[in-house]
């Protein structure tokens, strides 16, 4: 994926310029921090590659990735805190190493400093389109969060609303940051439309292989720990697809340990519901559903006016990334 490595080393190259000293230190070292935990930087070089679709310079778009990045960790950053976890990327969350406390005001000022990108475009009728994506998208990623920590106290979840969570959640902020860079790139509305979809509905797909990984993935490609969402109780698709797959006592099974607080142990909750998860196969299930989602992504970014050899690159990451470590 040349490409991908072409956009992430414009991206790193900023990003490296982009740090300076900032005082207090107690406030901006956390945000350097997970800056620096790296990951695939996914969202910023989705920006590069919908400018780079449509202009010869994608480096313009550089301010608008580099909010997306900034937006992207400050919400990791709070969802780590909410979920009291202990790993990002492989390494110790921010509130585990600096504390709760720093965790939420660095975040806060992260979200602030993406604002503030997006705020230097001199074009005031770019900056107001850039807004109000931007916007809309931190409006949805909220709501989606939410949605998730809701659903965490519910036993009657859908499948139609997991999914609605996830593309709430994840989906859409992948699907803003293609469309601002194609906006940059100046794509016409057309395009416009297609690219978002194009990129929330690959978004959907990467998250659904997120959650199979999360469960059947090896902790050192992951990055974080197996079985976290079935400790957590996350009502992900495997969860959901496995109850209407299960016989009567298998789901008696996982809703047990789903609403259990016992002496269960850690390593017991996560053997027996990925068991479960197995022996029906909830697996396959889970790769149509994914390929349905890659396949609506690429019918997008095909109605788009780009470049037949952009199409074929588009195209070609899709592939990678959605079936990544299988």
């Amino acid at each position: 994926m040349e490409i991908i490595s072409r956009y992430r080393q414009m991206f790193d190259t900023h990003l490296a310029s982009w740090y300076r000293a900032r005082k207090p230190s107690s406030l901006y070292e956390p945000t350097e921090y997970i800056l620096s935990l790296g990951g695939k930087r996914l969202r910023p070089v989705f920006v590069l590659m919908g400018c780079g679709a449509w202009s010869e310079n994608p480096g313009k778009a550089l301010p608008a990735a580099m909010a997306v990045e900034l937006f992207h960790n400050f919400t990791l950053l709070h969802d780590d805190i909410m979920d009291e976890a202990d790993l990002r990327r492989g390494h110790a969350t921010v509130n585990r190493k600096y504390g709760v406390n720093a965790g939420i005001l660095s975040g806060d000022v992260m979200m602030i400093m993406a604002y503030q990108e997006i705020l230097d475009y001199s074009d005031p009728s770019l900056v107001k389109s850039l807004m109000d994506i931007f916007n809309k998208m931190a409006f949805e990623v909220c709501e989606g969060q939410q949605l998730d920590m809701d659903f965490e106290k519910r036993d009657d979840v859908a499948i139609s609303e997991y999914l609605e969570m996830i593309t709430l959640k994840t989906s859409v902020l992948l699907g803003a940051a293609m469309q601002m860079g194609a906006l940059i790139g100046g794509a016409s509305l057309h395009d416009v439309v297609h690219i978002y979809e194009f990129a929330k509905n690959f978004g959907i797909a990467f998250q659904l292989q997120d959650d199979v990984l999360d469960t059947f993935g090896a902790p050192e490609e992951v990055g974080k720990k197996i079985g976290g969402d079935i400790l957590r109780n996350k009502k992900t698709y495997l969860y959901l697809k496995s109850l209407e797959l299960a016989s009567k006592s298998q789901k008696e099974t996982l809703l047990g340990f789903y609403g259990r607080d016992d002496n269960t142990t850690e390593t017991q909750k996560i053997e027996a519901v990925t068991s479960i998860f197995r022996s029906v196969n909830v697996i396959e299930y889970s790769r149509q559903l994914i390929e349905a989602y890659r396949d609506l992504a690429i019918s997008h970014l095909r109605a788009t006016s780009m470049q037949e050899s952009f199409k074929n690159e588009f195209e070609d990451i899709v592939n990678k990334l959605v079936f990544r470590n299988t």
